[in-house]
């Protein structure tokens, strides 16, 4: 048998367990805006609080319907105020470039928080034509060809 080495296998892939507990742990600390924005749609409580983590100009630039504004300096400050310790907390910040949402994160998690990080951020929130608020309103963007299907309610992952 042949054996292919290239720069994608020239690390061996994981056993499949150790892939499993692995993937299985990112899913602990990450969700995506898809599975947030399905949670949030549905009746009822999403069992989740969903946390900006973004400055105050940032928030007024555009925000998610029901999200709580919490800027990730004032975490050790104002959780407590804000936040019940046996709600979990999902985090968001601009997108994919920022990190944002992992500092809040982090500060919330020390503080005795259950939490999660939603991936994509604010970015991929409009990206996906999903409706966001601004000090003007709601508004809706058509959905990123790259990101979101077009024609579908989500992208079946």
């Amino acid at each position: 048998m042949t054996t292919t080495v290239n720069p994608v296998l020239r690390v061996a892939p994981a056993a499949p367990a150790d892939a499993a507990a692995h993937f299985r742990a990112g899913l602990a600390f990450h969700t995506d805006v898809s599975d947030v924005a399905g949670a949030l749609d549905a009746d009822g409580d999403p069992g989740f609080v969903l946390v900006d983590s973004r400055s105050t100009e940032a928030w007024d630039q555009g925000h998610i319907p029901g999200a709580l504004h919490l800027p990730t300096a004032l975490v050790p400050e104002q959780a407590g105020q804000l936040l019940d310790r046996s709600v979990p907390v999902v985090t968001y910040c601009w997108g994919p470039g920022c990190n944002g949402a992992a500092r809040a994160a982090l500060a919330l998690a020390e503080l005795g928080y259950r939490v999660k990080e939603m991936l994509g951020g604010f970015e991929y929130w409009v990206r996906e034509g999903l409706a966001f608020e601004t000090w003007q309103g709601r508004e809706r963007r058509a959905p990123d060809p790259l990101t979101a299907p077009v024609d579908a309610g989500d992208c079946g992952c």
